[in-house]
């Protein structure tokens, strides 16, 4: 009897050991859950966004934080450094040193009617980053689709402004600016909480059915510029050139005329100064008058004969064939 009485006293003690390792279990794995539960983290290019019951509550910076959980207090993490892309009219496969495309079409996104009615395949990238993460997951419903819908709409209502010559080649930075000037004031109006980073016009070209053409109608306009500046060059080395010369013309021409000017004002005033001497002494005046100008014809004679006036009786004999001076 004693036996069996120590066999049912074991019997009882087992399972009140039992149940205490179970509860001891319980407690030890709360506390795991707890802690695996509660403790997060968030890295350097995030932030952490808690809900609590569905309701914002925090946002949390980069490090080790708590928040309440099984499931009471809701953590999403955003990364607010790292610039998201979104591809219209293309798709990049592989990026890298030789970057792989996608080979099927995507003209639904990229074939744009522009302002004077041409046909231009445009391939843009909208590049974008996420400055209020509040805003961002909760004032609109899917960030990506809107952001593609805004950017296609405000990209062909730009195209479509221009004229085909601008959106292939003359301005290209122009348009990208504006697209991004605009699609910044639309997400600002949904207050989306997104910051466009930059609009990069890829790959702008006619559709390829008219690119031969429009290669020609290039190569013509080129070929025009070309001929102009060749017209310019001569132009701006003939016409100063010409210039110059009438330029020079004329000032000798009015050095010409002060000349005579002067000379004829100093002989008319040497002629005035001479008269009055002459006035003052004539017979003087008229034979200086007359040496000055002897003096002036004399040297250029090459032979002179001098008769005498006075000379009479004796018949003057003058030797011309033997040049007698």
């Amino acid at each position: 009897m004693a036996g069996f009485e120590e066999i049912k006293i074991d019997q009882m003690k087992m399972p009140k050991v039992t149940m205490k390792k179970f509860l001891t279990f319980i407690i030890i794995l709360a506390v795991i859950i707890f802690i695996l539960t509660g403790l997060y983290t968030i890295n350097p290019e995030e932030v952490g966004v808690i809900q609590r019951f569905g309701k914002y509550i925090d946002t949390t910076e980069p490090g080790l934080h708590f928040k309440i959980p099984f499931g009471v207090d809701k953590l999403t993490k955003v990364k607010v450094k790292h610039v998201y892309k979104e591809e219209f009219g293309f798709r990049t496969l592989q990026s890298g040193v030789q970057t792989k495309y996608s080979a099927r079409s995507y003209d639904y996104e990229s074939i744009m009617l522009t302002g004077d009615l041409n046909i231009a395949d445009v391939e843009w990238i909208v590049q974008y980053r996420i400055k209020d993460p509040v805003k961002y997951l909760f004032n609109i419903r899917n960030a990506e689709e809107t952001i593609r819908d805004l950017s296609e709409s405000v990209t062909r209502q730009i195209v479509g402004d221009r004229s085909g010559d601008e959106v292939i080649v003359l301005s290209r930075k122009e348009i990208a600016d504006e697209i991004q000037i605009l699609l910044q004031q639309k997400l600002d109006d949904y207050e989306a909480g997104i910051e466009i980073y930059t609009i990069n016009l890829q790959n702008v070209n006619p559709p390829e059915r008219v690119k031969p053409a429009f290669n020609d109608v290039n190569s013509a306009k080129q070929e025009k510029e070309r001929i102009l500046n060749e017209a310019w060059q001569q132009y701006n080395k003939i016409i100063p050139e010409a210039k110059g010369k009438a330029k020079r013309t004329i000032e000798e021409a009015e050095g010409y005329a002060v000349n005579r000017v002067n000379r004829a004002k100093g002989d008319a005033d040497r002629f005035i100064k001479m008269y009055n001497q002459y006035k003052n002494a004539k017979s003087i005046t008229k034979k200086r008058l007359y040496l000055e100008t002897m003096q002036k014809i004399l040297p250029k004679v090459e032979k002179v004969f001098i008769i005498d006036e006075d000379q009479s009786g004796i018949l003057p004999l003058l030797n011309l064939d033997k040049g007698g001076k």
